[in-house]
């Protein structure tokens, strides 16, 4: 070996270039690829001039002495394997001159798919890409993502290439800001996400996880909208079946907590892309024998969600209320287990959502057996969270994002089943109705999410009932004028508007049998509301929603007991003449059926004029004019 070393270096430092191309050909055949301290001393003894000239010949660009064209790939290969073995040494990776090459190895790349230098240019990008923050930024401003995303399809599944590709392109994405890359790259995402997804369902090992978390990085960002919208129009959606056998595999074998997570956290972001209906659908690989029911992945997604839920929530009850560790540590643990609460409610909300699709579905593509399974699961995951909003009531705390969060689960569940879980419901709703998010400075969102319920319940006494005694029906009246006044709050919903407004007709209608009327001032600031909301519109279905409320209000008040009021005054009296008689102007209108709808709320609104109008001298004028 020591005479080997002798002659080796003494050919490398040789004079011309055939002594140091048989020097590198000894190397290659006899130095060990981790002996550093060798390989630093054949880097020394050839410089790097000549593993340039090497490097550049192979790809055509220079001359090694007299070589001709027919040694070219033989260079090529010789050079690219040096180089790779020779950055197993981290000062050498690290080196400018290491770093410089990054666009020639890439370019090497995007022409040698399939070559077996392929894999030697996968170790050089990612020794010297590792090694030092430049490598990683060569990497990305060279077009690392672009050549990455078109190579990594003819790697074999599972291959050491297919590793390291992976790997780098984790690497770009932990260093270089994700909106830059989402904005920039969302096709080559797009791309590399159809390949990573397959090796995520096909592969056994390391490399399955090493998938998973690659594919949550990419898909779980919130920078990846343009990845999202890419992905829904690929004309190939095989992707989200190989997602789905993945995440399959996980959630059904014995791994790891955290793994389990990051495939629930996978699943929320496909639903994102294509819907709840992802959940349902094929299971089985091409090259496949056995058969998958088409609802496993409902089933196992649901079951681990339920899971994540009761564990978050005992766990977050017990860091809250009974430990007495109020340090910073404690706090990012209980923010860390708050974002992933909410990951778990996400996907327990969208099943209840494809529930409530699918059996209205003349075809329901679950059988009874499933379905009963999903609803049985749902009630016990909600009386868990309706007893994580006890305790925190009977601890006094009312306010953050996992208690808003509790709310919005439990309303989406109510909306489907309104009548679930009653007497706990009747019980905690005034405390639900209180409920603030983290940045609220009032209760709002949660009023919004209970809105579906509480529009059900009310169309009966009993529930107008529920709502009253626990003084509901304020909060609901703030909720519309917050929704609709001249603050008014943008939501993504705008249906909670006229969810609002139906349960306060809902009570207003029935305000004889529950003994209910609105307090003068909370009429006064709804009316005003309602009054800003219609005069600038003429949707139909608003003008009469609006009026028909007046219509109600105007039972119990006057217009000179209006204008006492110090929050009235002559205009406001003006706009609301003009909604009465625009809304009773439709009278005379030929109704086509996309306004029949709006017939009930006219027959409210032409019987109140005829109960008040004396009492409104402005309003009747008004409408004297339209006949």
């Amino acid at each position: 070996m020591e005479l080997f070393s002798r002659d080796c270096l003494k050919l490398l430092k040789g004079e011309r270039d055939e002594q140091r191309l048989a020097g590198l050909l000894l190397v290659t055949k006899f130095c060990k690829g981790d002996d550093n301290a060798a390989l630093r001393r054949v880097y020394n003894a050839v410089g790097i001039g000549f593993l340039d000239r090497l490097l550049r010949t192979g790809m055509g660009k220079g001359t090694i002495s007299s070589s001709g064209g027919d040694n070219r790939d033989a260079y090529l290969q010789l050079s690219v394997t040096v180089l790779a073995a020779f950055c197993r040494v981290p000062e050498i990776a690290s080196s400018e001159d290491m770093v410089l090459k990054i666009p020639l190895i890439l370019e090497i790349l995007s022409k040698q798919s399939g070559s077996h230098v392929v894999e030697e240019c996968y170790e050089f990008l990612f020794l010297v890409s590792t090694s030092c923050e430049d490598g990683v930024s060569a990497l990305y401003k060279s077009g690392g993502l672009r050549v990455l995303a078109s190579q990594m399809s003819t790697l074999a599944d599972g291959s050491h290439s297919q590793a390291l590709a992976m790997k780098l392109v984790q690497l770009m994405l932990s260093t270089v800001s994700l909106d830059i890359i989402n904005n920039e790259y969302s096709s080559e995402l797009s791309m590399m996400v159809a390949v990573i997804a397959r090796e995520f369902a096909v592969l056994h090992d390391a490399l399955k996880f090493e998938a998973l978390h690659l594919l949550s990085a990419i898909l779980s960002s919130k920078y990846s909208a343009p990845v999202h919208d890419t992905l829904r129009i690929m004309s190939n959606d095989i992707w989200s079946t190989y997602v789905r056998v993945g995440i399959v595999a996980i959630l059904q074998n014995r791994v790891a907590p955290a793994e389990k997570l990051q495939a629930l956290i996978l699943a929320e972001s496909v639903i994102s892309i294509l819907g709840e209906r992802w959940l349902l659908g094929q299971m089985n690989l091409p090259d496949a024998k056995d058969s998958v029911p088409a609802d496993r992945c409902l089933l196992l997604v649901l079951e681990s969600s339920r899971v994540e839920v009761a564990v978050l929530l005992n766990e977050l009850a017990y860091l809250k209320y009974e430990t007495s560790n109020n340090s910073s540590s404690n706090a990012e643990i209980i923010s860390l287990k708050q974002r992933n609460l909410a990951i778990a409610f996400s996907l327990v909300e969208k099943t209840i959502k494809l529930i409530s699709n699918v059996v209205e579905d003349e075809v329901n593509p679950i059988d009874e057996n499933t379905l009963s399974k999903v609803i049985s699961g749902l009630n016990e995951t909600v009386g868990v969270v309706l007893e994580y909003l006890q305790d925190a009531k009977d601890h006094g705390q009312k306010k953050g994002d996992d208690l808003l969060a509790s709310v919005r689960l439990i309303g989406s569940y109510l909306a489907e089943t309104p009548l679930a879980c009653r007497e706990k419901v009747r019980e905690l709703l005034e405390f639900m109705l209180s409920i603030e998010g983290e940045d609220e400075p009032r209760p709002f969102f949660s009023i919004c999410f209970l809105l579906p319920m509480l529009c059900q319940i009310t169309m009966e006494i009993e529930g107008c009932k529920i709502l009253v005694s626990c003084g509901g029906q304020k909060a609901v009246v703030e909720c519309l004028i917050k929704l609709i006044g001249p603050n008014g709050c943008m939501i993504e919903d705008k249906g909670c508007i006229f969810l609002a407004c139906d349960t306060i007709l809902n009570l207003l209608l029935k305000r004889d049998q529950i003994k209910f009327r609105l307090d003068e001032s909370t009429s006064v600031h709804l009316l005003k509301a309602l009054a800003y909301w219609t005069e600038e519109t003429d949707e139909p279905s608003i003008v009469m929603m609006a009026s028909s409320i007046c219509a109600l209000i105007f039972d119990h008040t006057s217009e000179q007991a209006l204008l006492n009021h110090p929050n009235i005054d002559h205009s406001t009296i003006a706009s609301l003449s003009q909604l009465i008689v625009r809304s009773l102007a439709t009278c005379a209108q030929n109704m086509g059926d996309d306004m029949k709808s709006d017939l009930d709320l006219l027959d409210i609104v032409t019987a109140g004029y005829s109960r008040w109008s004396h009492r409104f001298p402005h309003i009747k004028a008004a409408v004297g004019r339209l006949s």
